[in-house]
C-alpha cells in the first residue's frame, strides 16, 4: 500500500468502504449518502437531522482519538441504520431547524442565495433551499422520516470513509462488525435532470442598511473535464485570495463593497458560477458596472504567461492546504466517489491545473460570464 492513496471495497450490502492510513493520533470518519433536498418531494422539504445536509448529499462525519474506532462506527450503524425517531425528540429538533429558519430569514447574505438558486432553478428540485418551509418543518413526524429514509437510503449509494492511523485490513473487519449485518437495501433514484435554463432579473425592497446582489449563471457539473478551467476562472475571479480581481478593483481600490467574492457550485448535472456583494444602497448601481467590467475584461483579455502562472501556483497552494486538514481530504474524496468520479491526489491535481491554458479560461468566461445568460437578484436597502 502506499501510504498517499486510498484503498476502496465494497460491503456485500453494497455499501462502499475507503481508506487511506495516516499516523497520528486523531482520525477521521465520514458516512456519506447520495441522497440530499433534491431528492425530497415538496411536501418532505426541510430539516438537518443529521451532521449536515446539502442539495445531493446527507453526511454524518467525526474526528476521534484513533483508540475509538469501533466506538464511532457504532455510532454511526445506530444513526443510519437503527434511529427510531421518537416524537418527543422530532419536536425537540423541528423547534431547532424552526429557530434555524427564523436566524436565516434575518441574514440577508444567506437568504439571498438560496433565493437565487429558486429563480435559476425554478421549479426544479435544485430550487428548494436546504432548511424548507417552517409549515413544512411543523408536519414532520416519525413515520415521515421514516417514509424518506426508506424510500431513498439505498445502501449501494452509500460511502464509509476513513483517515487515520488504521489498517485497511482492521478498518474492513470493523465496518463488516458494524455494517456488515445490514442487508442490502437497493432503492431506484433517479433524478430530475436540470436543463432549460432561463436568465431572470429580480429586484426586492429590504429594510436594511446595506444592499445585497447576485450575478451568475449556469456552468459546468462536477464531472465535467472543464471543471478545473472553471475553477481557476472562479479563483481568479473572486475565490479567497487577497489578490482575486474583485478584491483588488472594487473593494480595495473604490472602497465600494462591504463584502465581494465570487463562488463555483458543482452539483452532479449541473453547475452555478455568480458573484456575490454587500454594498451600501448609494453605491449599488456603481459596483453592478464595475463587475461587468471585470467579467468583460475575463471574455476579452487572455491571461498573460506570467497572470498564469500566478493563479495557476495560487490554486495548487489552496489544493495542498486542503489536503493538510484530514477532514476536508475524506469529505473531498467522499464526494468523488460518491458522484462517480476517480478519487482526486494532489499529483493529479497539480497536472491538471499545469494543463489549463489561458485560451480555456477566456472559453470559460465566454461560456458562463455572457452578459445575456446572466441572472441577477438584487435586495435594495435604505
Amino acid at each position: 500500500m502506499q501510504e498517499n492513496k486510498y484503498n476502496e471495497s465494497v460491503l456485500p450490502n453494497g455499501i462502499k468502504l475507503i481508506h487511506r492510513e495516516k499516523a497520528g493520533e486523531i482520525a477521521h470518519l465520514v458516512l456519506m449518502v447520495e441522497t440530499g433536498t433534491r431528492d425530497e418531494q415538496a411536501h418532505q422539504n426541510g430539516g438537518d437531522l443529521n451532521a449536515f445536509t446539502t442539495k445531493e448529499e446527507t453526511c454524518i462525519q467525526a474526528s476521534f482519538l484513533k483508540q475509538h474506532y469501533g466506538r464511532a462506527l457504532d455510532l454511526f450503524a445506530d444513526i443510519t441504520f437503527r434511529s427510531t425517531f421518537p416524537e418527543n425528540e422530532l419536536a425537540k429538533e423541528k423547534e431547532v431547524v424552526l429557530d434555524e429558519i427564523h436566524s436565516y430569514l434575518d441574514s440577508p447574505s444567506d437568504e439571498i442565495y438560496d433565493l437565487f438558486e429558486e429563480m435559476v432553478f425554478k421549479g426544479h428540485p435544485l430550487s428548494r433551499n436546504i432548511l424548507g418551509t417552517k409549515d413544512l418543518v411543523k408536519g414532520f413526524n416519525q413515520q415521515s422520516v421514516l417514509d424518506f429514509m426508506a424510500c431513498n437510503y439505498s445502501t449501494d449509494t452509500m460511502v464509509l470513509a476513513t483517515v487515520g492511523n488504521i489498517s485497511f485490513k482492521e478498518f474492513e473487519r470493523l465496518a463488516v462488525t458494524y455494517f456488515g449485518s445490514q442487508p442490502a437495501h437497493i432503492v431506484s433514484q433517479k433524478r430530475e435532470v436540470f436543463n432549460g435554463y432561463e436568465p431572470e432579473n429580480r429586484t426586492l425592497e429590504r429594510n436594511n442598511h446595506l444592499s445585497h446582489c447576485i450575478i451568475g449563471g449556469i456552468a459546468p457539473e462536477y464531472g465535467s473535464h472543464l471543471r478545473m478551467p472553471i475553477v481557476m476562472l472562479n479563483n481568479i475571479l473572486g475565490g479567497p485570495a487577497m489578490s482575486s480581481r474583485l478584491g483588488l478593483n472594487i473593494r480595495e481600490k473604490y472602497g465600494f463593497a462591504y463584502t465581494i467574492e465570487s463562488q463555483y457550485t458543482a452539483y452532479s448535472d449541473i453547475g452555478l458560477i455568480n458573484v456575490y456583494m454587500a454594498v451600501d444602497p448609494d453605491s449599488l448601481e456603481k459596483t453592478i458596472g464595475l463587475v461587468h467590467k471585470e467579467l468583460e475584461k475575463l471574455r476579452t483579455q487572455k491571461l498573460g504567461t506570467l497572470q498564469l502562472h500566478h493563479a495557476k501556483q495560487q490554486l495548487i497552494g489552496q489544493a495542498a492546504l486542503g489536503f493538510e486538514s484530514g477532514m476536508t481530504e475524506l469529505l473531498s474524496a467522499t464526494r468523488s466517489l460518491l458522484m462517480g468520479e476517480p478519487i482526486e491526489y494532489m499529483d493529479e491535481i497539480i497536472r491538471k491545473v499545469e494543463a489549463v491554458s489561458a485560451n480555456d479560461i477566456l472559453d470559460m468566461a465566454n461560456q458562463v460570464f455572457d452578459k445575456d445568460r446572466l441572472s441577477r437578484i438584487v435586495f435594495k436597502g435604505n
